[in-house]
């Protein structure tokens, strides 16, 4: 299984991203999916997490402003972000929970300047 995500980039505080990622398998079959970041000189830590049941689940710094959201049929997962923060700049992961097994995509850079 690969995952590949993309949609990162530079953006103004209060700005808004879209990230994307790409599955090389269904993702219905995914038992959690999720959307994780790490900033500089800190942990990887989660930003949302969606599971087969589509139970959610989202850290507290960003409810209300990020979105997640999945389309099956493309096999691909979304983060919607919006009123973005300086804090949340750093590397946005995408994972995907099958048989057991986690596996992440390769990451996209977001940045928001002040």
């Amino acid at each position: 299984v690969q995952l590949q995500a993309c949609g990162g980039g530079l953006v103004q505080a209060g700005g808004s991203l879209r990230l994307s990622c790409l599955a090389s398998s269904s993702i219905s079959s995914f038992v959690v999916m999720g959307w994780y970041r790490q900033a500089p000189g800190k942990e990887r830590e989660m930003v949302a997490l969606i599971t087969r049941g589509s139970s959610t689940n989202a850290a507290d710094s960003v409810k209300g402003r990020f979105t997640f959201s999945r389309d099956s049929a493309k096999n691909t997962m979304f983060l919607q972000m919006n009123s973005l923060k300086p804090e949340d700049t750093g590397v946005y992961y995408c994972q995907g929970r099958l048989a057991g097994i986690d596996y992440w995509g390769r990451g996209t850079l977001v940045t928001v300047s002040s």
